[in-house]
């Protein structure tokens, strides 16, 4: 199965939320009863009340004319400004980024625990292993022994060496480390995870600005890209711990796990038209080959189920 087909089937539940209102309009004319029952579709797939706010009124004015008196009508106005809110966020894929970058290139990476944080560290360095890069992880969430370990067991996986310290350690102490054995083995990238615990919120997002400042101290211009891991599952409540972190420790670019298990897609196009936030990658599997670059395009044709038609 193809990434694209991968990434249909993942949006397929918020799809189907979207088409079920849109099929209604079929044969009809629309009135104000199936106008309302599109906006309740579309804030249902959480695409955010901003957002639909916005595509209603662009829709109320083109049903004016012909064109949108039909479902393909509607689906074209819709994508068409799906698209215009998810390009500018979509300008720069992570090989480029990293290529343009620094030497090493640092990633610190953020987001709560349960987001797949860890994975998705892990894949990404799987995937700068098979494009010839040579990365370092570091496992700088001493908070939880299993991410320390589940992290060494990636590492053993796909061959790339951990810097790690006991349970309990102090998270920039380690982030230190891994930067000084990063300039000292001459590697190319280097993955630093992060504890992600809520209940102790502020003293956390404090543990990150310290790791940051740390990192930049050691490594002028580091952490070149603060990732941040978000849920796609949790819709709205995602939204808000990207606010969160992005006023801790301005977050430049956004990773969307889980797409494929949610009726709630629309989150990554609330995030886009809020935040502005680049989006680098988006998970719609268990796989390493289900995490990848972030395609506007591809996204709103999958989203409408439509034909590929990548650039």
């Amino acid at each position: 199965m193809g990434w694209f087909q991968r990434l249909s089937d993942g949006l397929g539940k918020t799809r189907d939320v979207v088409q079920q209102s849109l099929d209604r309009f079929l044969g009809r004319t629309p009135d104000q009863e199936l106008l309302e029952d599109l906006e309740s579709s579309l804030l249902a797939a959480d695409l955010g009340a901003r957002v639909v706010d916005r595509l209603m009124r662009k829709i109320n004015e083109e049903t004016r004319g012909a064109e949108a008196k039909t479902t393909e009508g509607l689906q074209g106005v819709l994508s068409r400004t799906l698209y215009g809110i998810l390009k500018p966020v979509a300008e720069v894929t992570l090989d480029r980024l990293i290529t343009e970058g620094s030497v090493p290139f640092v990633f610190l990476v953020v987001g709560v625990n349960g987001v797949g944080k860890t994975t998705t560290i892990a894949k990404m360095a799987q995937r700068m292993v098979q494009s010839g890069r040579r990365p370092l992880l570091v496992a700088g969430d001493t908070f939880r022994a299993a991410a320390i370990e589940q992290l060494q067991v990636w590492g053993n996986r796909i061959g790339v060496e951990v810097v790690r310290q006991r349970h309990g350690a102090d998270p920039a102490a380690v982030a230190f480390d891994g930067i000084v054995a990063a300039k000292a083995r001459k590697v190319d990238v280097v993955l630093i995870d992060t504890a992600g615990r809520l209940h102790t919120k502020s003293n956390l997002m404090d543990e990150l600005r310290k790791v940051k400042r740390v990192i930049g101290q050691e490594l002028a211009g580091a952490p070149h890209e603060v990732l941040l891991v978000l849920d796609a599952t949790l819709g709205q409540n995602a939204l808000a711990q990207a606010r969160q972190f992005h006023e801790a420790v301005g977050v430049s670019g956004l990773v969307l796990t889980k797409l494929d298990g949610t009726a709630r897609g629309g989150i990554v196009v609330a995030i886009a038209e809020e935040l502005k936030i680049p989006i680098r990658l988006i998970g719609v599997g268990e796989g390493v080959e289900d995490l990848q670059d972030f395609n506007a395009e591809a996204f709103v044709a999958a989203l409408f189920g439509q034909t590929e038609n990548r650039s």
